[in-house]
């Protein structure tokens, strides 16, 4: 019994150690690209003044009067 259980814990050491070892590839790589990401969007310009929740209104007005213009197909023209 007691073999066994050194056999199963040597087993779960070097289990744990490979999770480390993969768990810190993993956290290099999410820093990486965390600072890839933020180089980009450094790149972007500055909004000029956020969006108020009426300008929100007046866009989903603007694109649902859009998609009224356009043609759509019934069973009368099939």
């Amino acid at each position: 019994m007691t073999q066994s259980l050194r056999a199963e814990n040597y087993l779960l050491r070097q289990a744990n150690s490979l999770l480390s070892a993969e768990n810190l590839a993993f956290k290099e790589r999410m820093l990486l690209a965390q600072s890839r990401v933020e180089a980009l969007l450094e790149q972007f310009p500055a909004p000029e003044a956020q969006a108020t929740p009426d300008d929100a209104e007046d866009l989903a007005a603007a694109d649902d009067g859009a998609e009224s213009t356009t043609p759509h197909d019934s069973e009368a023209t099939q």
